[in-house]
């Protein structure tokens, strides 16, 4: 204590029983001799240093221990106690600079920290340039919605399996998380597909909106493949001649209502749905999907989207019933009345769900 005690007179006396308020006087005055020049102080005196303030510092104003905090939170070779002691304030303004970027501060103090104290420390954490898997388990553990929003925006956090999983998981109920996931470099494939599963349409059209490129090929890919995990059990259909045969009737001009009403007479499910898909600019896997399933709506809504005429649409239905099936008039007369019924702003706004619902 010898250099402390040569510049501060009666130091010794002063730690042991002096005034609390002038304890707090004489911190500041030790501090500001640490940062005249702190790069050039060795080992010996940052600890003769961390020995006088941490029994000083305390009994600073608020003010001062902010203060203190702030300046000693930007240094590589800040004494460490002060600077675990700072960390474990319950004063989030003393302890927030430190937690936020101080490199002193030790990963085990960290998780120690992050398991005992509140919200607003864990939030504190999770601005620093760099936070490992042991304390991002625990952010994620423990932290409200705000502390895993703000971890999953950190660039330089990384998670655990486990703790990417919990975050989808939350992400199903908020879209600021699924939207700040979604943009990180780290997200697996499996895991991309995983947030997309349990976002809503809307969020997952924002999402496309806001992430590079490359992340929006591997949106696409995954929707595709939730898309395609969803479609009923069985054999599936194989469009690839269909859609063949339709590519040629578009370069030649010929892909209209017309050869739709053909493809429908003769009962050939697959190129009526790639004509279909072809018009309406909607997925085959949708529309195989929404027309193969047990009502024939669909059907009702392209038709009016497409403009098509009555006799058309009867054979969509006919087609739809399948060549065992033999509809009962009054069936059809419904059916009938309800396509006359149908506005077209109504069908446009459903058939503009369905294409949202691929173009993400």
């Amino acid at each position: 204590m010898t250099v402390a005690t040569s510049l501060i007179p009666g130091l010794d006396a002063i730690v042991k029983r002096g005034d609390p308020r002038r304890r707090g006087e004489i911190a500041r005055a030790i501090a500001e001799l640490f940062f005249q020049d702190p790069t050039r102080l060795g080992p010996e005196l940052i600890d003769l240093f961390d020995d006088l303030l941490i029994d000083l510092v305390p009994h600073a104003e608020l003010t001062s221990r902010v203060d203190l905090a702030e300046r000693f939170s930007r240094l590589d070779n800040a004494p460490p106690h002060l600077v675990n002691q700072f960390a474990r304030e319950n004063e989030i303004m003393v302890a927030g600079p430190v937690l936020r970027r101080s490199p002193v501060l030790a990963t085990a103090a960290l998780v120690e920290i992050a398991r005992l104290k509140g919200q607003g420390h864990l939030l504190a954490m999770t601005e620093r340039p760099v936070l490992p898997v042991v304390v991002t388990d625990v952010l994620v553990e423990r932290g409200d919605r705000d502390v895993v929003r703000r971890a999953a925006g950190n660039a330089g956090a990384v998670f655990s399996p486990g703790s990417y999983s919990e975050l989808i998981k939350r992400a199903a109920q908020d879209g600021v998380l699924t939207l700040k996931i979604g943009q990180r470099s780290d997200l697996s494939g499996e895991h991309l597909k995983e947030l997309l599963n349990g976002t809503l349409d809307v969020i997952r059209r924002r999402l496309s909106s806001v992430v590079n490129p490359v992340r929006q090929v591997e949106i696409k890919r995954a929707m595709a493949a939730i898309e395609e995990a969803a479609l009923p059990p069985g054999p599936r259909r194989d469009f690839s001649a269909a859609q063949r045969t339709v590519l040629t009737l578009h370069r030649e001009g010929h892909l209209g209502e017309s050869a739709l009403l053909g493809f429908a007479k003769a009962h050939k499910y697959e190129e009526s749905i790639a004509s279909l898909s072809a018009m309406a600019g909607i997925r085959i896997s949708i529309l195989d999907r929404l027309i193969g399933g047990d009502r024939y709506d669909p059907i009702l809504i392209l038709g009016r989207v497409l403009n098509l005429g009555w006799p058309t649409v009867r054979a969509l239905i006919l087609l739809w019933y399948g060549p065992n099936r033999t509809p009962a008039d009054a069936d059809i007369e419904a059916a009938r009345v309800n396509f006359t019924r149908l506005m077209p702003t109504t069908a446009e706004r459903v058939v503009n769900f369905w294409r949202n619902r691929q173009t993400i």
